[in-house]
């Protein structure tokens, strides 16, 4: 066995729904900090931002402080899927930010401190954040504004036991190379509690995740690095008995099988090291050359008083917002943001292999990634031109995912991004049970994977991409 006093404590909390505070206790206190703090977000033209400006050379889009971050152009150049060479907008933000959560045992039970926190492109406005969710610009007070609440926490002032410390990507298709610190932390003495802030399990947390837009994407990067350590077929055996059959717990048969897919070793499709081949073949096979280009030089798209656009309206747009919200660290300012041309699909699909639940990975290329490659979802389609007469590429098992029967589909959610760059998108999460006709048959880039292996390689940067993370976790077990 290799499991932790760690690994006992981030299980035992996965399993209590009913922790400090109640589910609906905590509904409530969402509803209470939405309808007390208030909020005012004004699409407005490019020339009504404040302290924002385009070069007068390139066309770049800048804070006059040269920080948080820049929208520039990108020429890309891949010999991944059919269209080799395109050019597009893209985010550049290099610094790396902070997201922490502080946990605390109560009651003997590790519970999670969560911040209600409102971003400008929120849907729902308010959603649950980590206690700490800051970029560099923000915590060194660029804007002038207040120090965010618990910094302290997590940039060594204070003495503290970090359980998980990680570098995890973003958006690949939306940033250029940008990675934030996701970071747990445990305290043991009394510590203040505000109201935008609230004690919550790990269990509570993936259950509150069964909601549309609730649960924010840093709160769900954060919480996918955590696992449960590894067991022998022996000692799952006696976990199992151990945790299903106290009724406090949360039980079903997915559940108990998912736990056997985190902690087992064994019985997995393929080898960590036959996994790491797979990558390192693909990683040569094929290639990506990026070049910074002005803005204005972007091919097919316009920029407007309003906005930054594909000539056909796809994909995505940059548009302007003015923001007042009254419990920010700065309550009025002004910024671009990115707007989806549609709501996206991400889907795992899953089957049993050798009696384990394995998940069907796909290596994928995106232009933001460090390293070529991240393993993704099994679909993936962030723009939505997956549907009928607008697909520009086949997307594999795409039918499998939007035709699965009722009782196949496990999971199904409807999950915002990252509310600070981007406005009101939604992307479609799905966890699907395969058929026992599944064909078996997969595309050279795909790979069946134990959820046990997929813990291993997200303990290290830019393996897994940030739609893998988001689905990883909504998984309960």
């Amino acid at each position: 066995m290799k499991v932790k006093d760690t690994d006992l404590a981030f299980l035992l909390s996965s399993q209590v729904l009913d922790g400090h505070t109640s589910i609906e206790e905590i509904l409530k206190w969402i509803d209470n900090r939405r309808n007390s703090t208030q909020v005012n977000i004004k699409l407005i033209k490019f020339s009504e931002l404040k302290k924002w400006e385009f070069d007068k050379i390139n066309s770049n889009l800048y804070h006059e402080s040269k920080k948080f971050f820049s929208i520039e152009g990108l020429e890309v150049n891949t010999n991944w899927r059919k269209k080799e060479t395109w050019t597009q907008p893209i985010i550049n933000q290099p610094e790396i930010g902070f997201l922490g959560i502080i946990t605390k045992k109560i009651n003997g039970i590790l519970h999670f401190l969560m911040q209600a926190k409102i971003e400008p492109g929120n849907i729902n406005y308010v959603q649950i954040s980590p206690t700490l969710q800051a970029t560099k610009s923000n915590y060194s007070k660029v804007h002038k504004g207040k120090t965010p609440l618990y910094l302290e926490y997590f940039n060594g002032e204070k003495k503290v036991n970090i359980l998980l410390d990680q570098l995890q990507s973003e958006q690949g298709a939306r940033f250029l190379k940008k990675r934030n610190r996701n970071i747990i932390i445990e305290v043991y003495d009394d510590i203040n509690v505000y109201d935008d802030f609230c004690w919550i399990t790990l269990g509570q947390i993936k259950k509150l995740l069964k909601y549309d837009n609730l649960v924010n994407m840093d709160t769900r990067t954060v919480i996918s690095g955590i696992s449960f350590g590894t067991i022998d077929d022996t000692g799952i055996e006696l976990i199992n008995t151990f945790i299903y059959t106290n009724s406090k717990y949360n039980t079903d048969d997915y559940n108990i099988n998912m736990l056997r897919s985190s902690l087992t070793e064994e019985h997995h499709s393929k080898s960590i090291e036959h996994i790491i081949s797979w990558l390192t073949e693909l990683k040569t096979k094929y290639e990506l050359e990026l070049g910074r280009i002005p803005l204005k030089d972007v091919k097919d798209w316009n920029i407007t008083d309003n906005e930054i656009a594909h000539k056909d309206k796809k994909y995505f747009s940059v548009i302007a917002a003015d923001i007042s919200i009254s419990n920010r660290e700065v309550v009025n300012w002004s910024q671009p943001l990115i707007k989806s041309a549609q709501e996206g699909l991400i889907a795992f699909i899953v089957k049993k292999i050798n009696g384990v639940y394995h998940i069907l990975i796909q290596a994928k290329v995106e232009i933001g990634n460090f390293d070529i490659i991240e393993l993704a979802p099994t679909v993936q389609c962030l723009t939505g031109n997956y549907r009928i007469g607008q697909n520009e590429y086949d997307v594999p098992f795409i039918e499998e995912v939007l035709n699965a029967k009722e009782e196949n589909i496990i999971y199904k959610t409807y999950q915002s991004e990252e509310g600070g760059r981007f406005y009101r998108e939604q992307n479609l999460n799905m966890i699907v049970e395969a058929d026992d006709n599944f064909n078996e048959c997969i595309p050279e880039n795909y790979c069946w994977m134990t959820l046990n292996q997929l813990f291993t390689f997200i303990k290290f940067n830019n393996y897994l991409n940030i739609q893998a993370r988001s689905l990883i976790s909504a998984i309960r077990i």
